[in-house]
């Protein structure tokens, strides 16, 4: 071969091997780098919380598992009016009114509190409310949310012939373990109570009382749902008054910074130590209170913000 031809040839073959070393390490690098990346996706791609089980921290009458974002204000309208079975002359109780007006705040996202004042026995009511566990996405693992709520309340109208009602045996209790979870147009919450009452009526009272409560929210839109709750007074514990179970339903619209509510119950009063005791209406003889709930979300901090973001969700 010619001098040239022997050039040519090597230039060919070392080509040749460059380009088949260059090829071999690329393969690697992209089968490294596929690697790491389904690694990052494989982390990234874990089941995320659920949000947005209700849409607000209040149900009816009953709290959601549902706290406010680290910073946020809540302010609560809770009215209703008088029994539907008051009749015309009465404007089917719209000539009467109970109302409740409560802010809420949130500490951190987890840990939310709250205060209240109600006409209704002219009373106050404070609460601590903890998101305990939170329901992941499906195949995470967490099925369900637990929410712990504890609320204080403390009558101050006056009572005929009783100077002896000090602070002490105008205070009730209320311990509840909230348990829900959503579903994709539903969301449900199971919540069993202890209410601690300092005074009752009579020795045939028991200071000491249990309850179950659930309630369900359905999704009509994204923005509108019905929502209803029952609560489960169990036996042998009001005897010395007639205490009924307390059912409420509401048709609820989100708009915005505002959750309103129009609310149909037997229930007057609004704070747990007192709707789920002393409830004297009746569903079956037309005591039934119309009314509504409003809450208006105030997002004070840029965090707050970002977390209502987040919750948002048919």
């Amino acid at each position: 071969m010619h001098e040239n031809q022997l050039i040519l040839m090597r230039t060919f073959i070392i080509t040749i091997i460059c380009l088949l070393s260059l090829h071999l390490t690329t393969k690697a690098q992209d089968s490294s780098l596929l690697k790491t990346l389904g690694d990052s996706m494989a982390v990234h791609n874990k089941p995320g919380y659920v949000h947005g089980t209700f849409k607000s921290i209040y149900l009816i009458n009953l709290q959601t598992n549902e706290t406010l974002a680290a910073g946020a204000l809540n302010f609560e309208i809770q009215h209703r009016f008088g029994t539907l079975n008051s009749g015309a002359y009465n404007f089917f109780g719209l000539d009467f009114a109970t109302i409740r007006l409560g802010f809420d705040y949130g500490i951190t996202d987890w840990w939310t509190i709250g205060v209240g004042r109600s006409s209704y026995l002219k009373t106050f009511d404070g609460y601590t409310k903890f998101k305990l566990l939170k329901q992941k996405e499906a195949g995470g693992g967490m099925p369900i949310s637990v929410t712990l709520l504890a609320t204080i309340s403390n009558y101050t109208q006056d009572q005929v012939g009783a100077d002896y009602l000090n602070t002490n045996y105008r205070t009730a209790y209320a311990t509840q373990l909230i348990l829900a979870k959503k579903f994709r147009y539903f969301s449900l919450e199971v919540v069993p109570s202890y209410i601690r009452a300092n005074l009752v009526q009579t020795v045939a009272d028991k200071n000491d009382l249990f309850a179950l409560s659930g309630g369900a929210r359905v999704h009509l839109t994204k923005r509108m749902s019905l929502d209803g709750e029952y609560n489960y007074l169990f036996p042998n514990q009001v005897n010395s008054t007639k205490a009924y179970n307390a059912l409420s339903m509401g048709w609820e619209i989100e708009t915005g910074g505002h959750v309103f509510q129009l609310v149909f119950s037997n229930s007057q009063s609004m704070i747990p130590t007192q709707f789920i005791t002393q409830t004297a209406g009746s569903w079956g003889q037309g005591n039934i209170y119309f009314g509504f709930n409003l809450s208006r979300n105030f997002n004070i901090t840029s965090h707050s913000k970002r977390e209502a973001k987040a919750k948002v969700a048919y």
